[in-house]
């Protein structure tokens, strides 16, 4: 079964490559930059134009996602099944309450979902929650000034994203089977609470100032639309922030 896995370079295509590829399936990476690595074929393009290589996949698991830009994945996705072959079994990557949530990326998403499932392909859609890495970096941007800024009143319910991919590995092998149950981290933290322990471990003295989120976006963030119903995953937030701090030492 040939697998093409779009966005296979970012965060989570790189650790669900390796899990594909350690099962012994035949991987196919879509990239925008020319690439190399063991047991992948890397192929380039832009998800945008429908690459040829598409219409050969038997299956696509679909990561490749654009925030910052308006409208960005309801585009790829539409490209995507346009190039896509009528019987190519589709996987695509979510987050946890975009049917709840008003955030514009969420509604964005949401569309997307709906395209795939209104495309009479076989399916399967995975919502997982923030990843780790996600948080870490939004902290490593607020915090580059003399304070750092954190929601108030707002939770999250951060994933390490090793997690997802084995979960997403394994749906990818699978019998396609629609909306899968949603995957969230083990605990649901303040955000308070995170950047406390963010400044913490990483040692950075800065004033921690609370932020209140305004309009309906802030108030869906507060109530919590964004939080898985059940826990799920193993690795907590000051684990995911202990093992950064050791692997940009070993790095240094």
């Amino acid at each position: 079964m040939m697998i093409v896995v779009t966005g296979a370079s970012g965060t989570l295509g790189t650790p669900l490559v390796r899990e594909l590829v350690r099962e012994g399936a035949d991987v196919h990476g879509l990239s925008r930059r020319p690439r190399e690595d063991d047991g992948v074929t890397w192929h380039v393009g832009d998800l945008a134009t429908g690459p040829a290589v598409l219409g050969e996949a038997d299956t696509i698991v679909h990561l490749a996602s654009d925030p910052f830009k308006k409208g960005a994945d309801l585009v790829q996705t539409r490209a995507l099944l346009e190039a896509a072959r009528p019987d190519a079994r589709l996987v695509y990557v979510s987050i946890v309450g975009i049917d709840r949530h008003p955030y514009a990326y969420y509604r964005t998403k949401l569309a997307a979902e709906r395209l795939i499932e209104g495309s009479g392909r076989p399916y399967t859609i995975l919502r997982a929650t923030q990843f780790h890495d996600f948080v870490a970096s939004f902290f490593d941007l607020m915090s580059r000034g003399p304070a750092l800024l954190a929601p108030t009143g707002t939770s999250c319910q951060p994933v390490a994203v090793e997690e997802v991919a084995a979960r997403l590995a394994g749906l990818t092998l699978d019998t396609p089977g629609g909306r899968a149950p949603d995957l969230g981290g083990p605990e649901v933290l303040d955000a308070r609470h995170m950047a406390r322990a963010y400044l913490d471990v990483t040692g950075k003295r800065r004033a921690l100032l609370p932020v209140r989120i305004p309009g309906r976006v802030g108030r869906a963030f507060r109530e919590g639309l964004h939080l898985a119903s059940e826990p799920g995953g193993s690795r907590t937030w000051t684990e995911f922030l202990a093992e950064r701090l050791q692997s940009s030492a070993r790095r240094s």
